[in-house]
């Protein structure tokens, strides 16, 4: 049997055996053309194929974002131009995506199915190495950005998905602070440019650029290919050699990502973002510390840095955010460790403060890391943020992320940045022993000192607001296209014209059935026809319902106590998001809030509170809302869980009015960045609220209504004070009762025999009041068609509509119309023909009861107060 060893079109270069991830590694170079390989042999069925480039920008355009979206337009051997969409319809995959970061970008697939896995592979490596860019320009022009321009006496605009795509990401102030934050950090490096492309320099890129870039790095000699899972690898190899790799000859790119030459001393900075007219430039301003921590190749030192920032800055009652929230200068203390780029950044930012501040800001960081490094780090937040990431590093749950997927970008980084020992980015057991023996010495402290303290290679960064600005910027670009469109003579004029016409009916022209047939599907055959079932278990437990789904967890129990909040008036109810805040965020009889949160991070894999909402499908304007509490616990912790739970659910103390008045103000700062960065579901969400009674509750417990709710909180706290903590109070009160208990728990049978005590017992401390009176949850809803002022540079526009109330069930026929909806009407007549954000659009399907009447809301600039 043929190994990889004796491939002769590969040399290997490094194997590994990954004890930590059950994989056998293999780093590998393609004689030929000198790509290089990384595979990851195991028994995992979630298969994962990437090919990335090494893409460094020279300038702002956003030439690497565009090719990215260009590229998958149609290629040599599938010359369907909407390739992409085709694929999300039919495929079977588990991740289907195209990524561009700052230094690279990469096209990685993910698939169960074998036959869809190979079909996926060779779409992607033909449209990576032979788009059909070169042969439609159109291409460009609807993926990048064209001018619009329908007669002589029409009014020149820009139009392109990228163009607005990126004029939405920069009407977040938070966009604007971290491109301000690389541009003071890295003026001398690739890390200065706008890799997604700056809007108005968007317009500066050329289509032969385009092409040039992709003849320059998208090459197998710049290339980086990563194989994951259960397949047959050298099977796999020999198909990439014979199929693409073979045809091409090896280059010279010269795509080396040079280090910024460290700084002699601190940089500064100003500069601004937009707000509204009607808002006020006082207490909106960001203030940022920034620091360059070392390399990302230094494995030991970005783990360092990771839990550095959770005792510093991440976790509640972390000293340093504490320290600078009691001062009064912000309503918000964000901390980031951004290790994306090869040298990775340690940031703290100051939300909605003032430029007079700064002084105040920068001594209490160095006032404050000074007592720490003297006195000492406190070992329970190091250890809590220790615990906190290797569990979640031997947990490996990235959601829908897939985790092979994970570990490629991982290795990837390693080898762009030309780091010995790839595969050490996902070695990390041995990191963290090390790390551990560590919490006796100086070791956390002398990094603080080393890299926050005297480190000149930094930067403070000061973001100040000014009104209108992007109405300003929006009026001189247009401007600025009224005197280009008068320098035009009737020729160019015309060319214009033309190239619109062209633009428009390529748009309009769908793929040909020759085009569409090339994609593979699979058949009915090559689909599985069964499912994988989890076995799901009902107990009663003293007259409380036990759900056990039973599943090797690798002795991880993953538990939730729900408590039904059907039965809470909404007056009551609506402070439901604010406690979900406040629990386990203030201090209980027992623990300072600190110190709850520290034993929870060193004894456990989290505990969280949360808001749900379960779906009754078949019944109008029935629905469960829950307030829920989840923990992540090895089995032998199970006990713990319980008591963190019951201290939290009933021993907070809800009276501090100073802790509490510190909460609202988080929470709005940070609902005010959700609602520009997710204007899409803000406005979706919101819309649904009308005359849906599960979406009047999302947005009475986490919406536009609770958002009314804090602000006015945070606004008028003193006055509004003891009414919150009286709420809060009764909600509790009114929630945590026996009745209204239910519990899940994930784990195998060993890990289930331990639960049942642990029911009965907090169970028995709950509250029994009998004069909390029960009113079932219902909603009066109103049409309202409302816009919503935003700080943006584009407009969201939800729509909802009901099928319920036509008389319609929810039926799995409803996913597939939600596939075709999505992807054949409004892919075309949306992202295509309107060149949206492809991250601005969507059609959702819920699985409770949708509004009985069709519904719009508005979010943007123009602030619309009524839509007809």
């Amino acid at each position: 049997m043929q190994t990889i060893a004796d491939l002769k079109s590969y040399r290997v270069l490094e194997t590994s055996n990954i004890e930590e991830l059950k994989s056998e590694g293999f780093v590998l170079e393609h004689l030929k053309t000198g790509a290089r390989l990384v595979l990851l042999s195991n028994q995992d069925e979630n298969k994962v194929f990437s090919i990335g480039f090494r893409t460094p920008p020279s300038d702002d355009t956003g030439v690497a974002h565009i090719l990215e979206h260009c590229v998958l337009c149609g290629s040599r051997k599938y010359p369907a131009k909407d390739t992409f969409s085709q694929l999300l319809k039919g495929s079977l995959n588990t991740f289907l995506n195209a990524m561009t970061f700052a230094d690279k970008t990469i096209y990685p697939v993910a698939s169960q199915n074998d036959k869809d896995f190979q079909n996926l592979m060779d779409i992607y490596m033909d449209a990576v190495l032979y788009p059909n860019i070169y042969q439609k320009e159109e291409i460009f022009r609807q993926e990048g950005w064209s001018h619009y321009l329908e007669s002589t006496d029409a009014e020149l605009q820009y139009n392109g998905v990228v163009y607005n795509e990126m004029k939405g990401e920069f009407s977040s102030p938070e966009r604007v602070l971290y491109r301000q934050q690389l541009n003071s950090l890295f003026p001398d490096s690739i890390y200065s440019k706008e890799y997604g492309g700056l809007p108005e320099e968007i317009l500066q890129l050329k289509y032969e650029d385009l092409l040039a870039y992709h003849t320059n790095y998208y090459h197998p000699s710049n290339s980086y290919i990563y194989l994951y899972g259960n397949m047959d690898m050298v099977e796999k190899l020999e198909w990439l050699d014979r199929e693409y790799l073979s045809a091409l000859e090896r280059m010279d790119i010269n795509s080396r990502i040079d280090l910024q030459p460290a700084f002699s001393k601190q940089a500064y900075t100003e500069n601004e973002y937009s707000i509204n007219a009607h808002d006020s430039e006082e207490d909106n301003t960001f203030l940022s510390y920034n620091a360059v921590i070392g390399t990302k190749l230094d494995r030991e030192l970005s783990i360092s840095f990771q839990i550095l920032h959770y005792a510093l800055i991440g976790a509640p009652g972390a000293p340093l955010r504490k320290a600078l929230m009691k001062t009064g200068i912000a309503k918000n203390i964000v901390g980031i460790y951004m290790n994306s780029m090869i040298q990775p950044v340690f940031s703290i930012t100051a939300m909605q403060s003032n430029t007079e501040q700064l002084s105040v800001f920068t001594d209490t960081i160095h006032d404050t890391l000074r007592q720490i490094t003297t006195e000492g780090m406190a070992r329970d937040f190091l250890l809590a943020g220790l615990n906190t990431y290797e569990f979640n590093y031997r947990e490996a749950d990235f959601g829908r992320f897939p985790k092979g997927l994970h570990y490629g970008i991982q290795i990837m980084d390693h080898l762009i940045h030309e780091g010995n020992n790839p595969f050490i980015s996902v070695e990390t057991n041995q990191i963290f022993e090390r790390l551990r023996t560590r919490l006796s010495t100086r070791y956390f402290e002398e990094l603080i000192e080393q890299y926050l303290m005297n480190n000149p290679h930094s930067s403070v960064v000061v973001l100040k607001p000014r009104r209108g600005l992007g109405q300003i910027q929006e009026e001189a670009l247009k401007a600025k296209t009224r005197d280009y469109q008068q320098s035009l003579n009737d020729h160019e004029t015309q060319r214009l014209i033309e190239q619109t016409e062209a633009l428009k009916e390529y748009k309009s022209t769908p793929s040909t059935k020759e085009q569409l047939d090339k994609i593979p599907m699979l058949t009915r055959d090559e689909i599985a026809n069964h499912t994988s079932c989890i076995s799901q278990h009902e107990h009663l437990v003293d007259h409380t319902l036990v759900l056990h789904q039973e599943l090797y967890t690798n002795g991880i129990g993953y538990l939730r106590i729900m408590f039904d909040l059907g039965n809470i008036p909404e007056e009551l109810l609506k402070y439901a998001g604010i406690l979900k805040h406040v629990l386990g965020h203030v201090d209980t009889k027992n623990y300072e809030y600190s110190t709850l949160s520290n034993q929870i991070g060193i004894h456990s894999g989290g505990i969280y509170t949360g808001l749900a909402v379960y779906a009754n499908t078949k019944q109008m304007d029935a629905f469960k809302p829950t307030f829920e509490f989840s923990a992540k616990i090895l089995y032998d912790k199970l006990d713990f869980a319980f008591d963190m739970i019951e201290e939290m659910m009933l021993r907070s103390k809800l009276n501090d009015s100073e802790r509490l008045y510190e909460i609202i103000r988080e929470m709005k700062s940070d609902m005010q960045m959700y609602f520009v960065s997710s204007g899409h579901l803000t406005a979706q969400n919101r819309s649904l609220s009308y005359h849906s009674q599960s979406g009047y509750f999302r947005d009475l417990i986490s919406g536009v209504a609770h958002y009314q709710l804090v602000s006015k909180l945070e606004a008028h706290f003193e006055e509004n004070r003891d009414l919150l903590i009286s709420k809060l109070q009764e909600l509790c009160r009114a929630i945590f009762r026996p009745g209204n208990m239910m519990v899940s728990y994930t784990s195998d049978a060993e890990g289930f025999a331990l639960l049942e005590s642990h029911v009965q017992r907090i169970k028995s401390g709950l509250h029994a009041d009998a004069s909390v009176e029960d009113q079932a949850t219902g909603f009066t809803t109103a049409q309202k068609n409302e816009g919503l002022v935003a700080s943006s540079q584009i407009q969201y526009v939800a729509q909802t509509s009901n099928f319920l109330s036509k008389g319609y069930a929810y039926h799995g026929v409803l996913k597939v119309l939600k596939t075709i909806l999505t992807y054949e009407y409004l892919w075309h007549e949306i992202l295509v023909q309107s060149s949206s954000s492809s991250k601005d659009w969507m059609f959702s399907l819920y699985r409770e009861e949708d509004p009985d009447r069709r519904s719009v809301v508005n979010l943007g600039t123009d602030g619309l107060a009524m839509l007809e």
